[in-house]
């Protein structure tokens, strides 16, 4: 029998083959759920992956963004700009967590389509049989039917055997097809009824109205559980730049994410007083799972991150031990010069000192030589005995001397 086919059932329809193929091998529709849970997180790991990646990616990052935002209190949308700027360097999407986060929970409303109507998705009966089925079935056992409608063949399922002759006699296009019993029975728990948390209303304590009202309950408690595991193992990663836990980060963001805390528990609890037992026990097993996916998925990103803090802590260690060095230097220097009166020992300075040190030594030298030519010469102030008023500038002692020769020898 083939479904009238929609674009729905493009996850329904496979989901309710897998389903019942589980429900075969093991006989049991709670476990088969659980099982089912357990692929559909299988399925999603890659995804799971890129959340988990994104969410920490953020939570390391929360530091720098922290100090950001104390370095703009009173402009909020500069702040956020230069956050979106960095989490761009850095490869990390602001929703990413969330976005990949919400698939898991978009599979749920399929999921309910296949839980609430088993004879179509499970047993693959088209929507006309499995109406009249209903109706065959509503007819014998009245009392087995609620008020509402809307799961009734959630109601009908469990009597399927017992009435597959009335269901054949009626419709012979079923008489060659083995029309079997869905149990919905798990550890005492009708799977297939609707919990109450009125209990002062039931019209038993018994542990089938008992056990139906604590799923809800447990599925809520178990996304309380894995969303304060989920924070606490980010807020681990969030390390400054020396490579050191950041407490103060880790802080703000548990504060920032405690609100979305509480979203999933309470919409999980909301199904589970809302919907079959069915529902409340595949939230239940995501919770579970989802608990031991985030620890291993931790465990492998944080050997990526604690490598880089590593590095971080010894390059902090490095830079630490330079300043130590030239704190040293410093306390040595002021030892021997308490006053603080320290000479300009910068290169430019050097050099101008250095030049003029050489133009004051020429100096001094030309005037040492000028002194010890006077002091030798004091009756010849110019250097020639012939002439020793000249003092002329153009004055050359060998011109007069040739003038001299010259009339010499004439």
């Amino acid at each position: 029998m083939f479904l009238a086919f929609s674009i729905s059932d493009i996850i329904r329809v496979p989901f309710g083959y897998v389903l019942d193929w589980l429900y075969q091998f093991i006989n049991n529709y709670g476990l088969a759920l659980i099982l089912f849970s357990l692929i559909v997180k299988l399925i999603l790991l890659p995804i799971s992956a890129k959340s988990k990646k994104s969410m920490m990616q953020m939570s390391r990052m929360a530091p720098l963004t922290q100090a950001i935002q104390n370095k703009y209190p009173d402009d909020p949308q500069k702040a956020n700009l230069e956050i979106s700027k960095i989490y761009k360097e850095e490869g990390v999407s602001m929703f990413g967590g969330c976005l990949w986060s919400l698939i898991p929970l978009l599979l749920i409303f399929p999921l309910f389509y296949v839980i609430r109507q088993p004879l179509e998705y499970m047993l693959h009966f088209t929507s006309e049989q499995a109406a009249q089925i209903v109706e065959i079935i509503k007819a014998e056992l009245p009392d087995a039917f609620r008020a509402n409608s809307y799961y009734d063949q959630v109601y009908a399922a469990p009597y399927l055997g017992q009435f597959a002759e009335q269901i054949k006699e009626a419709m012979p296009e079923l008489a060659n097809k083995t029309i079997p019993s869905l149990n919905f029975n798990f550890l005492g728990v009708n799977l297939g009824q609707i919990p109450s948390f009125t209990f002062w209303k039931w019209d038993s304590f018994s542990w089938n109205n008992i056990g139906a009202f604590l799923l809800p309950v447990l599925s809520a408690g178990s996304q309380v559980l894995s969303m304060f595991i989920s924070q606490k193992l980010n807020s681990s990663v969030s390390t400054d730049d020396q490579g050191n836990v950041d407490q103060d980060a880790a802080k703000a963001s548990a504060k920032t994410n405690k609100y979305m805390m509480w979203i999933m528990p309470l919409f999980s609890l909301w199904i589970g007083f809302s919907y079959p037992c069915s529902l409340s026990i595949y939230w239940l097993s995501q919770g579970i799972f989802g608990m031991v996916q985030d620890v291993l998925l931790t465990k492998h990103y944080r050997k990526l991150y604690d490598a880089e803090d590593n590095i971080k802590r010894r390059i902090a260690a490095e830079q630490a031990a330079i300043e130590a060095e030239k704190e040293r230097i410093r306390a040595q220097r002021r030892a021997e010069n308490p006053d603080g009166i320290v000479e300009n020992t910068s290169k430019k300075k050097l050099q101008r000192q250095q030049q003029l040190q050489k133009e004051q030594a020429s100096a001094a030298g030309k005037k040492a030589a000028a002194q010890q030519s006077a002091e030798e010469n004091e009756d010849c102030p110019s250097g020639d005995p012939e002439r020793p008023f000249c003092k002329g500038r153009a004055y050359r002692a060998d011109h007069y001397r040739e003038v001299k020769g010259k009339n010499t020898e004439e």
